[in-house]
């Protein structure tokens, strides 16, 4: 993006809810999207001379194959396995294009987009 001409474009991280509230036993994965944050925000502040916007968008549930475990139930905080609700993934889709449809003026940042009723925020 830095090379071409003319120089620009947009870069989308997918982050996660788990950065600002992880699940139990999930410290590898809380801390590698802690780093995508880090590296999302870096890159929209290092990208800015080269016309480089960078967001991250951090997802919660969305309904696909390797959430359809929560259906059965996951593990809380509090020990008990609880079932959690999801979204469809075209919503996060749908997300995505938005953030891609910005002009290269305008930029999200860090958007986060979670099934409503699932226990994220007051997690814990």
């Amino acid at each position: 993006m830095k090379a071409q001409s003319p120089q620009g474009g947009r870069i989308i991280n997918n982050g996660s809810i788990s950065a600002h509230s992880p699940r139990p036993h999930t410290i590898a994965y809380s801390a590698t999207k802690h780093a995508v944050t880090g590296i999302t925000r870096s890159i929209a502040l290092d990208g800015r001379a080269f016309n480089i916007a960078c967001g991250q968008i951090d997802i919660g549930n969305a309904a696909t194959s390797l959430t359809e475990r929560m259906n059965r139930g996951v593990l809380q905080a509090d020990g008990r396995l609880a079932p959690e609700a999801r979204m469809d993934v075209a919503h996060v889709a749908n997300a995505v294009v938005h953030m891609a449809s910005l002009p290269l003026e305008a930029n999200v940042l860090n958007m986060t987009i979670m099934a409503s009723a699932m226990p994220f925020v007051g997690r814990g």
